[in-house]
Order: structure tokens, then sequence, then C-alpha cells
């Protein structure tokens, strides 16, 4: 199974204009290539794809700044979006094209090479990204296994991260022989067969006023300055600490009820229709069912 380990980047200011830039031409040559694909009207193998990357160096010197493997795992990544749609198509879904890239592309990939964890003693080890250098990381925990992917992520309100993925064998947990039922709700998260009622933590709602005030104070900013990019991240960052508490509220939950019992039952919800119920569609949002369900 594939485990991933979440740590937070602290790139120089010249480091962190080569992961922008490096962001920034990924996200170029990704909407180059699916340009040319919809020329053609024809999806190419993965292979043809990547048997064009030279040539388009060639074209464009830049390209050269950027580690090769990236590159490829984004062309990977155009491939397997193609053939998703594809597929979706094929089984009689209703679904457009595949749409270009914009500024919300955030991530890229290196696979298999290209990195290097550096241990230094100190509060801050080194990630070595390939034509990047050497980013110091914040490793709150050790890492188990032999890296195999490391995706790097940088979030609305400017946080760098890079996600570290391990492939490791899956452990067998001892057997508890109990079963349990649990029922979501509103008012209570959750109330499960054997009498446990989860108080709702309604964390969006709890923060809701203070969004709406930073919210109020980005649209009295003119667009584009310094202090709208100022705001903007204040704001986004509210959002963070809100997806943070959420997360860590859900995984906290889900763990305890799979580490005590082999089989939990719960109601098929359909979700998307009960959200639109516009009276109850905020409170079955914040509470974030689906994400429990399948965490």
């Amino acid at each position: 199974m594939q485990i991933t380990y979440k740590f937070r980047l602290y790139p120089t200011e010249d480091q962190e204009k080569r992961l922008l830039e490096t962001l920034e031409i990924c996200r170029q040559t990704y909407n180059y290539f699916l340009s040319k694909i919809r020329e053609g009207n024809k999806i190419p193998s993965r292979l043809e794809l990547q048997a064009e990357l030279p040539k388009l160096k060639k074209e464009k010197p830049e390209l050269n700044r950027v580690y090769s493997k990236v590159l490829q795992m984004v062309l990977y990544q155009l491939y397997s979006n193609l053939r998703a749609l594809a597929k979706l198509k094929k089984n009689g879904k209703k679904v457009g094209k595949l749409r270009y890239k914009g500024k919300w592309f955030k991530t890229f990939v290196y696979n298999q090479s290209g990195f290097k964890i550096i241990r230094t003693g100190k509060r801050l080890d080194k990630l070595h990204l390939s034509k990047i250098g050497d980013i110091p990381i914040r490793i709150h925990r050790e890492i188990e296994d032999k890296i195999k992917q490391v995706i790097i992520k940088r979030y609305s309100s400017g946080k760098w991260f890079a996600l570290v993925c391990v492939e490791k064998e899956k452990e067998q947990k001892p057997k508890t022989g109990k079963v349990i039922g649990i029922d979501v709700g509103i008012r209570f998260f959750l109330t499960d067969s054997e009498g446990r009622q989860i108080e709702n933590p309604r964390l969006y709602e709890k923060t809701l006023e203070r969004i709406r005030i930073e919210q109020k104070r980005l649209s009295k900013k003119k667009k584009g300055s310094k202090n709208y990019e100022k705001q903007r991240k204040k704001l986004a960052k509210k959002y963070e600490k809100l997806v943070n508490q959420r997360d860590d509220f859900l995984h906290k939950l889900s763990r305890f009820y799979v580490e005590n019992y082999d089989v939990i039952c719960v109601e098929n919800l359909n979700i998307r229709n009960m959200v639109r119920n516009g009276n109850l569609a905020q409170k079955i949002l914040d509470a974030s069912w689906g994400k429990f369900l399948h965490s």
C-alpha cells in the first residue's frame, strides 16, 4: 500500500522563484500538448507523447531548466486525464472537453529520481530537488521504507509542502471480532450502535464570521495590488486552518473505528441529492460525511 507523508518546505527567495518557474513551465507544457491533441483529434499513447518532448526542448530551451522526469510526469498526468475522460464517455456519461490548466495549477512531481532527503541534525533538514537545489524541510516524523515519489505543492496561502510517497506492505491488524453500525447526522456528527454520540464540531460555522470579515476586507482592495495579494493570502490561511482542523477531526474519529472494529456498517447516503436542500446544504457540507466515510 502507498503511504504519503506531508512536510512543510521553507524555500529561500531564489528557490521559490525556481519552484514557481517550474510550476509555470509544467503548466505551459500541459496546455501545449493538450492543444496539439485537440488539433489532431486523437489520443496518442503515453510513449508517443514522451517522444515529442526532446523536439519541444529544441524549440523551447527554457524546458531544460526543469528536471526531465518532472516533464514526463506532466505528460503522464495529461494522458491519464484523457483516458479517464474517454472511459466515462464510453460508459455513456456526458463529458465535455479537457480544460486547459490555469493559475490554479499547483503541483509538480518527481517520480523515482531527482530527489534526495539530506539529514542535517538540525531543526530543519534539506530536500534536494534536481534543477532547484537543497530546500529546507521540516521532517516531523520518520519516513519508513523507500521513497517512490515526491509531489511538490503550493497552497493558496503561499506555503509550500512536499508530499513524500512510500510503498510498504499492508499491516495485518489483529481481529477484534466486533461489528458496529454508524448513523451520521447534523446535530450529532454520528451515533453508533453501541450508544456513542459524537458532537458535530461545526468548524465552518464557528469560523464563518471571521472568514466574512476577511472576505469583506479583500473586496475593498484593488485587484492585482500588493495589498490585495497580502489580504488574499490572509483569507486563504483562514480556509487552510479550517480544512486542517476538519481533516484532523475526521482522521482521528475514523482511525478509532478502524482500529477497534472488524466490520463497520454505514448507510448508503446520496449526499449530492441531500445538499440540494437549501436549508441544510451548508450544514451537510460542513459535516463532511463523504470524506469521513472514505477516510
